[in-house]
């Protein structure tokens, strides 16, 4: 048994060791990034062109389409399988001589870039996205000008591809430039967008929409919501707001616009009928309508079922009610159908009838 266990931790031990060592032999091999669809060379280090050569892809034989010449090994019409650790040894002593990382991707596309402020006035934020993806790492390049002036842009912690931009001014007639441009070790491209101030406007949902029923009444339903949090300063830049809602057994919204007021009540519900009900919000001057809020259900106050009792029901109650005990008969002296009287008399008359008969 002892055997067994040592056995087992002996290999576990020595496959720890390898994974270790190829880890250890990538992070200190190059990396060469390389187009898909090329043909790709690597060169083993500072060989000369008379040196023979082996090459290993991951510890392995290389299987892909190749051409060796040399100290260089040509790989043909590279994919992402072509992807791995290249490792060359010198014949024919076998040392090896140097390490390619080679990963295969794409040169970035324009990136699609798309701006918003949900916290006007204070500032706007752009994000922006690639049509299709690279396969290897790409950054981005941010620039804002507005006015002739590069502007200050402050990179998401939590969203890679989104920045943050404060207004320099309000209701400005200079426009604002926005240019992001992707850029890898396979080439770079921009693209941009220009827009005003009040064009971007757009609020988050309104948060916290509740919907209750109003008792006594089965048409109507009370609904209240909280301004959207990310909105600075709702006194000076109100919103209005704007409500839908439908039962679940029909597919026609509909709704209501409200000025600035954060509740309203539905007074044409169908009674009984469970309703989905939404709210969006919006600046009462510029911009355009939020997305809307998350749906919340609720169904119109409905009385409770009265229990009735039918006559055929109270007849079977009548019918299954035992009657009371009668009083029991107890026997009354002096009664001449009493039972004991019956005996006495009975008795004399048989007496009398034994005198007689001694008589005569």
């Amino acid at each position: 048994m002892a055997n067994a266990v040592t056995s087992v931790c002996c290999v576990v031990l020595a496959a720890l060791v390898v994974v270790f060592a190829q880890r250890r032999s990538q992070q200190g091999g190059r990396i060469q990034y390389e187009k898909i669809g090329s043909d790709v060379t690597m060169q083993c280090g500072s060989l000369g062109d008379e040196a023979s050569v082996t090459w290993k892809v991951n510890g392995t034989d290389v299987k892909a389409r190749q051409v060796q010449e040399g100290p260089r090994l040509v790989l043909m019409e590279v994919d992402p399988s072509s992807n791995g650790l290249y490792s060359c040894f010198e014949n024919p002593n076998g040392e090896r001589r140097d390490q390619i990382i080679l990963r295969t991707g794409t040169p970035p596309t324009e990136p699609a870039v798309t701006c918003r402020s949900n916290t006007f006035p204070n500032g706007f934020y752009c994000s922006w996205h690639l049509q299709r993806p690279t396969n290897i790492p790409t950054d981005f390049e941010v620039h804002v000008k507005h006015n002739q002036k590069t502007l200050e842009v402050q990179r998401d912690p939590v969203h890679k591809n989104r920045c943050h931009v404060k207004f320099p001014q309000l209701f400005s007639t200079f426009k604002y430039r926005v240019n992001i441009t992707a850029v890898n070790a396979l080439g770079r491209a921009s693209s941009g967008i220009s827009f005003d101030d009040y064009s971007i406007v757009k609020p988050d949902p309104p948060e916290k929409v509740v919907a209750t029923p109003v008792p006594k009444n089965v048409r109507r339903l009370e609904v209240t919501w909280n301004s959207p949090s990310t909105w600075p300063d709702v006194e000076n830049f109100p919103l209005k707001y704007f409500l839908r809602y439908r039962p679940l057994i029909r597919e026609q919204w509909q709704h209501v616009e409200l000025s600035d007021s954060t509740a309203h009540t539905i007074t044409d519900a169908y009674a009984g009928k469970e309703y989905i009900i939404q709210v969006a919000a919006k600046d009462t001057e510029i911009g355009t309508w939020s997305d809307w809020s998350v749906a919340v259900h609720a169904t119109p106050w409905m009385e409770e079922p009265k229990q009735i009792t039918s006559t055929t029901e109270a007849e079977a109650i009548l019918e299954t009610t035992p009657s009371p005990a009668p009083p029991s008969a107890k026997p009354q002296l002096g009664s001449p159908l009493g039972g004991s009287s019956a005996l006495l008399w009975s008795s004399h008359l048989l007496l009398a009838s034994v005198l007689l008969s001694v008589m005569w």
